[in-house]
């Protein structure tokens, strides 16, 4: 198992790709659902293309070890952008991992707003391990790599730091 890492350019490409693939599946949705924090991105290119408005929904389960180590699945009582899910949902994450996290929310959303007629997934990674398989992906995973998105960099940064770096490229300029 190896790690992956990925450029601003080819994760803007991953986005366009998934767009392009449900776009041209032809299938309308009603309701546009992302789970923070990883489905924020991928949800914001659908937003923007399809002129529709983002729901958010904050689900949380790698909290331990600084994120990398699954563990019980918290999702949040509310969601902000929509008042109300209702009718076709796709549901935007960034990967299908276990694929625990997206079976026990789309349970949770069925549950929460019965004016659910279907829901769908799309992702930018599904690794095969996964117990869900979602309905559109860019990248399949054999294996189980950890996948290193371009904006981690900002993970424990810290306000000083980043200060220090913004600091540090307008000396330059």
């Amino acid at each position: 198992m190896s790690d992956i890492h990925y450029t601003w350019d080819e994760y803007i490409d991953l986005n366009e790709q998934l767009v392009y693939k449900v776009a041209k599946s032809g299938w309308q949705f009603d309701c546009l659902l992302c789970l923070s924090r990883g489905g924020m991105r991928p949800g914001d290119f659908f937003s923007r293309v399809y002129n529709m408005p983002l729901a958010i929904l904050a689900t949380s389960s790698y909290r331990e070890a600084k994120g990398t180590v699954q563990s019980e699945l918290d999702i949040a009582d509310c969601m902000t952008g929509l008042s109300e899910l209702k009718g076709r949902v796709l549901l935007v994450d960034d990967m299908v991992d276990s694929g625990k996290t997206i079976k026990e929310v789309i349970a949770h959303l069925k549950a929460r707003y019965p004016k659910i007629t279907e829901i769908r997934v799309a992702v930018l990674w599904w690794k095969a391990h996964s117990v869900l398989k979602p309905d559109w992906h860019v990248a399949y995973l054999e294996d189980n790599p950890w996948i290193h998105q371009p904006f981690e960099v900002y993970d424990d940064l810290g306000a000083e730091n980043l200060i220090a770096r913004v600091e540090a490229k307008a000396k330059k300029a």
